[in-house]
């Protein structure tokens, strides 16, 4: 464990190091680890155990980046780590921050079959994450009602009234240790998804809320733990852990845990922001982690308490680490496993096969992919316009080389977005390629389109040249736009839309128009790409 100074228990006693730039933010981590104290029987040891941002990754996926390993994550094979880690560490609490939601699975049983594992993994608390609301708020709030665990949002309240949408915080207890969990959503957060699925809540600033209960809390409980799920937008790429480039950074966590007094721990979610360490917030020493989310790592943080009969305890000492699910090295949970094959039985029809590739299509956050070409180029087929528009952040996983399943599709894009046709005059359509390039959301992958930007160039100031159909953009011109409706809706950060003239809104989803598309497909091809490129000419 790490050894904290006795003037400040939460602080290192040696100098912080600079370890990692996550983005602008320069992330300060605590000390090298040291040998645990030697424990007495007046000091307690209580284990955090974590995930976030699990988005329904069920199965494991092959760990290409790592040479250590075949396959990581799936979760059964988590459920197992899980219980291997509360078999042998003392006193553990398991705990979520947020995204259960999203998946094949997940949106056929509306988010139902999520809690059922949660359950069955003996999870301790969670907070709401932005993808808990895909399904609609009034969904949620029905279904959140089947966990046996608390589901929190202090900071999220029913629409115009001071009612609480969900549980603010709960106390947990074990074996004399007693902890208080606070949870709050982020509110930039709360905008990546369609706005109409969140309408009926209120996210309020988060950090007067927080202080509240920690101060309500504070004479009741041995330390305080914040679940937060804020910051930027998760890059969704399978191999976060190891494309530096893609890291969010997780300076909110760190924004917000300096403006708190007395909160001890917050682990987040949402930036999907992995720290194999735990941060130490240089000013008010609260311990701050998250995972890379998609299951593929199992938080874990180790605190010593001091002896309580001086007074309320302190942390004097902690260990950190993410511990990768090694996938053929645990055997999947029975139970976990029964459940989760028992939802797939009631779905035999999205195992059938309905097309066929020869290569792998991938995504990329912050570049023009395969994946995206692909889906864009979707979308300007099926609603017949000259330009397909589709987020980055849309696409939630790749499609491996092979034969092509129903589910791989619905995986790929899970969401529950219809079709839109907007109308944009050229002046707006630059004003939403803007958006795009300053990557707040990821790249905006493009079809009908050939861009040219300066990605060192400021806001507003990238673009280089746009051609439509081979023809350079005409400002005065109005273009017919296809795009999934949280674009439509000025969602998901990308605010220009609302400038744009809606069209229609077609009543099929743009899942169903992937589906058909690869049907009448014999063999899915890798579509042309170089559709954005990037040059420093004026």
């Amino acid at each position: 464990m790490e050894n904290l100074t006795a003037n400040n228990p939460r602080r290192c006693s040696w100098s912080l190091k600079a370890k990692l730039a996550l983005l602008t933010l320069l992330i300060l981590t605590a000390c090298d680890q040291t040998p645990a104290p030697t424990a007495n029987s007046a000091t307690k040891t209580v284990t955090l155990l974590f995930t976030n941002d699990f988005e329904s990754a069920y199965d494991p996926v092959t760990a290409y980046w790592r040479n250590d390993m075949q396959r990581i994550g799936g979760i059964a094979q988590l459920a197992t780590l899980i219980d291997q880690q509360r078999a042998t560490e003392p006193n553990p609490f398991l705990l979520d921050a947020g995204d259960i939601f999203t998946g094949t699975l997940a949106k056929l049983s509306k988010g139902e079959l999520a809690f059922e594992l949660m359950l069955s993994m003996g999870y301790d608390a969670m907070v709401i994450g932005n993808h808990e609301f895909e399904y609609g708020w009034q969904e949620l709030a029905a279904q959140k009602s089947r966990a046996p665990f608390p589901v929190l949002g202090a900071n999220l309240f029913y629409k115009d009234t001071n009612h609480p949408y969900a549980q603010p915080y709960t106390v947990l207890e074990r074996n004399g240790i007693r902890i208080g969990v606070i949870g709050i959503l982020g509110q930039d957060a709360a905008t990546a998804l369609i706005p109409a699925n969140i309408a009926g809540v209120d996210v309020r600033p988060p950090a007067p809320i927080v202080q509240h209960y920690i101060d309500q809390l504070s004479d009741n409980v041995d330390i305080t733990v914040l679940l937060t799920h804020m910051g930027m937008t998760a890059p969704m790429q399978t191999n976060d852990e190891a494309s530096p480039e893609v890291y969010r950074g997780i300076e909110a966590d760190l924004q917000l845990a300096g403006a708190l007094n007395g909160l001890d721990v917050l682990l987040g979610g949402h930036a999907d922001a992995g720290t194999p360490k735990a941060v130490v917030h240089p000013q008010t020493g609260t311990l701050i982690m998250q995972t890379f989310g998609q299951g593929q790592h199992l938080g874990f943080l180790q605190l010593e308490l001091s002896d309580p009969s001086n007074g309320k305890p302190t942390i004097t000492a902690h260990s950190s680490k993410l511990i990768p699910v090694n996938s053929d090295a645990l055997s999947p949970h029975p139970i976990v496993e029964a459940k989760l094959n028992r939802y797939r039985n009631q779905h035999p029809e999205i195992y059938t096969v309905v097309g066929q590739t020869d290569t792998d299509l991938t995504r990329r956050y912050y570049q023009e992919s395969d994946l995206g070409n692909l889906f864009a180029d979707i979308l300007r087929d099926a609603t017949n316009t000259p330009i397909g528009l589709m987020p980055s952040g849309a696409l939630r996983k790749d499609i491996a080389a092979g034969p092509i399943r129903t589910v791989d599709l619905l995986d790929a894009f899970p969401f529950e977005d219809r079709m839109a046709v907007v109308e944009l005059t050229g002046n707006q359509l630059l004003d939403v390629l803007e958006q795009g390039l300053s990557l707040q959301r990821g790249m905006l992958q493009v079809s009908g389109l050939n861009i040219t930007y300066d990605p060192a160039a400021t806001s507003h100031q990238r673009l280089r040249s746009v051609h439509i159909q081979g023809e350079p953009i005409v400002l005065g011109n109005r273009y017919r736009v296809g795009t999934v409706e949280i674009l439509a809706a000025g969602g998901d950060a990308f605010t220009p839309f609302k400038a744009g003239s809606l069209i229609s809104l077609s009543e099929q989803q743009f899942g169903a128009a992937l589906s058909a598309y690869v049907l009448a497909k014999p063999l899915l091809m890798r579509p042309q790409a170089k559709r954005i490129t990037p040059s420093t000419s004026p």
